[in-house]
């Protein structure tokens, strides 16, 4: 996984799925790419915070990357 998720969405690893999702939610706003047109960083930014959410924004995500992070 090339970016951490939990820095991506600016939570800690003791976060709890609400406080993801809030991120999550806060900063997909933020970085839309309807709301920065023509500014491809921002478009990049937010598939990254897409990408992170899909990684970490459930339970069973999470459990999963958490399995995957500590065999690294």
């Amino acid at each position: 996984m090339a970016d951490d998720p939990y820095l991506v969405l600016g939570v800690g690893q003791d976060a709890t799925e609400a406080e993801i999702k809030r991120a999550y939610r806060k900063l997909a706003r933020q970085h839309h790419p309807d709301r920065n047109p023509n500014d491809a960083a921002a478009e990049e930014r937010f598939k990254a915070i897409q990408a992170a959410h899909a990684s970490i924004g459930t339970a069973a995500a999470r459990k999963e990357y958490d399995q995957q992070r500590r065999m690294e």
